[in-house]
């Protein structure tokens, strides 16, 4: 070694200093090159980048939001860790290689590539427990009380049961091509790990309970000005009614008075006013007090074509996993939306391929349940509507001869969904009107089905259990439902024995009252006979149901004190028909029970 020079681990001291300098110069150089590539501009410095994923992110909250926060691509798609970071700038390497050689060098090739190389990322992100997109979001931090109802129920179920992100939001910044993905790929993709079961943290639970006690101020405040409103509209009706009866029995007076003096005859006293009240039209409950009975809000909306088979599928909806999974009724995560539910189906936007103009998208009810020591009393009111001609129907009427049509199902026992679903679970995708309703030939060969069921206005309601196979996801072009998939006689009829089916009976406005049942197809030839009157006074319709709380006929179902039944709602308005009614979400029914959802108070 040369004397005068210092020497450090066989360097001099000086040669040190400039490598560390130099490797100062080339790790800021290199970072600086790492996070040019992480910037907005240099992702979209492709053209089949910028003219394709670009133009989509802008019209996304990632783009642009009330906060002024915005995720660029680097935040979604490449990790913050540095290992991982250079890992995934290797990877990209491969994406530049499709660029240069032409595999992804045009927006034709990457639309041709896009759902290979979507599966790719969502595959990478459900792997690492969606890792890029906890770089802003975080579970423990939410605050379920300025989510809606049913994103924060679907959170509180990724903490239960282990999913993570990328699960429901894909497409969140692109184009939504999660319905490209096969049934089978989306339940393997979709299906939660249980290595991301995470507890439920206090600051979650605490903002949940914050916004149930809110809501449930709302809902108390609510219901007092819909009973307000309610009241105030029977007084005005009362006062109308009362007001022509009066005037009619003027009228009926003085022209009988006319009549007596252009004979010569003497004109008796003036004949005292009508009781306006003395017949309300309520023979079927004429011992009933319904000012007694507390009124039940429920919100009936249009369904579109919303199957059994349609709530079960991923692909359709969002929600499948929920209900077939998690076990959750359909009204926790909807119980709010369905007025918004309704708009977008009844428009045509979704699960609706014809469409009627102005059909209104839901009703607004009024539900009373009473009984006494033998019958249930049902009286529904709501407000009449305009009418919206069907367009495929020549006059526009499909059932000319009822006006309006009200029903209640009951499930049984021993019907799979029936406690998430309520009635859902006896519309089909193969029943009439439905997008895999079979056409005349394949009813006129159903053999001995066809001898079985009664097929000449199309396939009706059914519940699954009813059949020996139900096809619910359509895989490799199957035709979804089971209509021809009959159980024999025999296994059918131990259903009935063991009151597997639902209980259904119904006012049609033109006709007598039906009871029925759901079992393998839609029969009112079933149980005791049910009661049934209605009136429309003032614009407002009044339908008044009664059938006996004990049967011991097949196709009915008993009520006992101490147990809830689920049920639903339909009302078929404007002289509709089959699938074109309003329908409810499910509803716990119970005898003199507070906490069903429609208590049934005795008298």
């Amino acid at each position: 070694m040369s004397k005068g020079r210092r020497w450090l681990f066989g360097a001099s001291i000086g040669g040190g200093v400039a490598l560390f300098l130099a490797g100062i110069v080339f790790w800021g150089g290199f970072n600086t090159a790492m996070e040019a590539t992480n910037t907005l501009e240099f992702c979209i410095s492709c053209h089949e980048m910028e003219s394709t994923v670009y133009q989509e992110y802008k019209n996304t909250i990632h783009y642009q939001n009330r906060t002024g926060v915005r995720a660029v691509c680097s935040d979604c798609h490449v990790p913050d860790p540095w290992v991982h970071k250079m890992v995934r700038k290797i990877q990209a390497s491969k994406e530049v290689w499709g660029k240069i050689t032409g595999t992804i060098n045009t927006p034709e090739k990457f639309e041709a590539k896009r759902l290979e190389l979507a599966k790719n990322v969502w595959s990478t992100m459900k792997q690492t427990d969606s890792r890029e997109c906890r770089n802003c979001h975080n579970f423990e931090s939410m605050a379920p009380e300025f989510q809606r109802p049913r994103a924060r129920q679907q959170h509180l179920n990724a903490f239960e049961t282990g999913q993570t992100c990328i699960d429901c939001h894909k497409g969140i910044a692109h184009k939504h091509i999660r319905d490209l993905l096969e049934e089978e790929e989306l339940e393997a993709l979709e299906k939660p790990n249980p290595a991301f079961v995470r507890d439920v943290p206090e600051i979650f639970t605490a903002s949940l309970k914050k916004v149930q006690e809110r809501e449930a101020e709302e809902a108390a405040k609510a219901e007092a000005e819909a009973k307000a409103a309610d009241e105030a509209t029977k007084a005005r009706i009362e006062r109308a009614v009362s007001s022509a009866v009066d005037k009619a029995v003027a009228e009926a007076v003085a022209a009988e008075r006319a009549k007596i003096a252009a004979d010569g005859g003497t004109v008796v006293a003036e004949a005292p006013a009508a009781d306006a009240a003395a017949d309300k039209g309520e023979s079927v409950a004429g011992n009933v007090n319904w000012d007694a009975v507390e009124g039940k809000a429920v919100t009936l909306f249009y369904p579109g074509q919303t199957s059994f088979e349609w709530i079960q599928t991923g692909k359709d909806h969002g929600g499948a996993r929920a209900v077939t999974k998690a076990g959750d009724r359909c009204s926790t995560c909807h119980a709010k939306e369905v007025k918004d539910m309704g708009a977008k189906l009844v428009s045509g936007e979704k699960a609706e391929e014809t469409p009627i103009p102005g059909k209104r998208p839901f009703i607004e009810t009024t539900v009373q349940a009473t009984h006494d020591a033998d019958n249930l009393y049902l009286r529904f009111q709501w407000m009449d509507g305009e009418h919206a001609p069907a367009p495929f129907v020549d006059g526009g009427k499909m059932d000319p001869d009822n006006q309006v049509k009200v029903a209640m199902m009951i499930a049984g026992t021993g019907i799979e969904y029936a406690e998430q679903a309520g009635c859902w679970v006896t519309c089909h995708h193969d029943s009439r009107r439905m997008p895999d309703a079979p056409d005349a030939e394949a009813l006129g060969g159903a053999g001995d089905v066809a001898g079985r069921i009664d097929l000449h206005d199309g396939v009706t309601k059914y519940i699954a259990e009813s059949r020996t196979k139900v096809e619910v996801a359509g895989r490799r072009g199957k035709v979804r439902g089971g209509w021809d998939k009959l159980k024999d006689q025999g296994e059918i009829d131990a259903l009935v024995e063991a009151g597997t089916f639902l209980d259904l009976m119904r006012y049609r406005s033109g006709a007598k009252a039906e009871n029925g049942q759901v079992l393998m197809q839609r029969d009112m030839n079933a149980g005791v006979q049910v009661e049934a009157e209605g009136s429309l006074d003032g614009g407002m319709w009044t339908v008044v149901l009664k059938r006996p709380l004990t049967s011991a006929e097949k196709g009915d179902i008993s009520l006992e004190a101490g147990k809830t039944y689920m049920v639903g709602f339909a009302i078929h308005d404007d002289y509709a028909n089959a699938r074109f009614h309003h329908v409810s979400l499910e509803f716990t029914l119970g005898l003199d029970n507070p906490e069903a959802e429609i208590n049934v108070v005795g008298q």
